[in-house]
C-alpha cells in the first residue's frame, strides 16, 4: 500500500441490519480501517439512530421503506448534499454497493467532483422482479443496472459464475471479489445439546437447517418438498427441519409447515450456535450472487446441499465437503441430499472436510484484494479500464466435480 486512502462506502443496508449486503460491508470496512485507511459510510438513517448526527465518518440520509422488506429502506440524499460533503471532504475512491436512489446520487456526484467510483454488484434485482409479480420490467431493471454499473472505474462481483452471466448481459470491467467467513465464530464447538433438546431431538437424530431471508426469490417452496422426501427415503432417522431467519414469506412458510421449527431472526453467538447445532444445510435458493450462509454453514461443520452456483459453486467439491445438483434439478438436489444421510459415516466425513476447507476462507486476503482494485481505480485514467488483476487462485476443495457416488 503506497499510502492510506479516503474511502466512502455507500450503501442503503449496513449493519445491524441482518442480509449478506450488510455483513460483507461491515467486514469490508472494519477490514480497510485496520489496514489504515479512513472510511466514510453513507447510509440511509435506522432506527437506533434516534439523535445521531452525521460525521466525518458517518453521512446519514433520509429513507423510505422497501416495499416487501420491513426494516430495510431505500436510501435518499440530494445530489447537492454529497457535493457539499465531499468538497469538503474529498474522498479517494467511492465504492457504492447498491444501486438504488442513493447510489445514483453518489454516482452522479463522482462524476461531477471526478472522483474514481467502484461499484459492486451485491442483489440480483432483475431476477427479483420475476418473484414480486414485475416480470415484464425485468428487461428495463437490467438495463439500469448494466447503464448503472457501466458508468464506474469497475464492478466487483463475488463469482466466476456470476462475472459470466453479467458479461453474457452486456456489463463491463468486472472484476472477482469473492467473500469470506469469521471461522472462529461459526465453529463446530458452539453446538448446544440444549438447544436440539428444545428443537426436540437428541445427538443422533438430524436437524435439517436452513438459514436466511424467508423471501419469495429464495425458492423455498423446495424447501419444503425436500425435507418431506427425506423423511419419506429415511424413515429410520429422526428428522426436523429448523428454519432461522424472518421476511415476507414466514406466514405462508408457517402455514404450508407445520412441521417446521421457526427460530426468526438471530445475530452472532447465538446464530453461531444455531448453525453448529445442525447437521445438514438445504440452500435452494437460485437467486444468489454469492450466498455467504454456505461458507457459515461449512465453517460450522454442516453437510451443505445446495445448486451449482455462487458460492455453492465455487466452494464445494462434490461428494467431499458438501453436494451439488444442476441449478434447477429439484429432483437432483433431493437425490444428493438423500445420498448423504443415507450412510452416516458418509455425513460425518463430509461434515469434516467442510469445516477443514472453510478454516481456510477467511476475510483478511479478501479485504486486501478489495484494497489493491480500490488502489487500481485511484491510479487509472478517470472512468476508464482499469488494469485488470487475475482472478484470485481457486480455493483449496472449491468447484464442482462431475457427480459420483460412493
Amino acid at each position: 500500500m503506497s499510502r492510506p486512502l479516503s474511502i466512502a462506502l455507500i450503501s442503503e443496508t449496513y449493519p445491524p441490519e441482518v442480509n449478506g449486503v450488510a455483513n460483507t460491508l461491515g467486514r469490508l470496512h472494519a477490514g480497510l480501517q485496520q489496514l489504515g485507511h479512513r472510511v466514510q459510510v453513507v447510509r440511509p438513517r435506522q432506527p437506533g439512530d434516534d439523535g445521531r448526527r452525521s460525521d466525518a465518518e458517518l453521512l446519514l440520509t433520509r429513507g423510505w421503506p422497501l416495499p416487501g422488506y420491513p426494516g430495510l429502506q431505500w436510501g435518499m440524499s440530494s445530489l447537492h448534499k454529497l457535493l457539499r460533503c465531499w468538497k469538503r471532504q474529498r474522498p479517494d475512491v467511492l465504492y457504492i454497493a447498491t444501486e438504488g436512489p442513493l447510489g445514483f446520487s453518489a454516482l452522479r456526484a463522482a462524476r461531477r467532483l471526478g472522483i474514481p467510483a467502484v461499484s459492486g454488484f451485491h442483489t440480483n434485482f432483475q431476477q427479483y422482479s420475476e418473484h414480486y409479480g414485475f416480470g415484464p420490467l425485468t428487461r428495463l431493471v437490467t438495463g439500469y443496472l448494466r447503464w448503472f454499473h457501466n458508468r464506474t472505474q469497475m464492478t466487483l462481483v463475488p463469482s466466476g459464475s456470476q462475472r459470466m452471466e453479467l458479461q453474457r448481459r452486456g456489463f463491463e470491467r468486472l472484476n472477482l471479489l469473492s467473500r469470506g467467513v469469521d471461522s472462529q465464530l461459526f465453529h463446530p464447538s458452539r453446538r448446544d445439546s440444549e438447544l436440539r433438546r428444545r428443537w426436540g431431538l437428541g445427538e443422533q437424530d438430524i436437524a435439517v437447517l436452513h438459514v436466511g431471508r424467508l423471501a419469495a426469490e429464495k425458492n423455498l417452496g423446495l424447501l419444503g418438498g425436500s425435507f418431506r422426501a427425506l423423511c419419506a427415503a429415511h424413515p429410520q432417522l429422526k428428522l426436523r427441519l429448523v428454519l432461522v431467519g424472518d421476511g415476507p414469506e414466514r406466514k405462508h412458510l408457517e402455514r404450508d409447515l407445520p412441521e417446521a421449527l421457526f427460530c426468526g431472526v438471530q445475530r452472532g453467538e447465538t446464530l453461531a450456535a444455531h448453525y453448529a447445532s445442525g447437521d445438514l444445510f438445504l440452500f435452494p435458493s437460485l437467486s444468489e450472487t454469492f450466498g455467504n450462509v454456505v461458507l457459515e454453514a461449512q465453517a460450522a461443520g454442516l453437510a451443505v446441499v445446495a445448486f451449482d452456483q455462487a458460492a455453492a459453486g465455487q466452494h464445494i467439491r462434490h461428494g467431499h465437503n458438501g453436494v451439488l445438483a444442476a441449478p434447477g434439478d429439484n429432483a437432483g438436489f433431493v437425490e444428493v441430499a438423500s445420498w448423504l444421510l443415507g450412510d452416516q459415516e458418509r455425513l460425518r466425513r463430509v461434515r469434516l472436510n467442510a469445516r477443514q476447507h472453510a478454516s481456510r476462507q477467511g476475510w483478511e486476503s479478501i479485504v486486501e484484494h478489495f484494497q489493491n482494485y480500490l488502489e487500481d481505480a485511484c491510479a487509472s485514467p478517470l472512468l476508464q479500464p482499469a488494469p485488470a488483476r487475475p482472478e484470485r487462485p481457486p480455493a483449496e476443495d472449491g468447484g464442482a466435480l462431475p457427480r459420483s457416488r460412493e
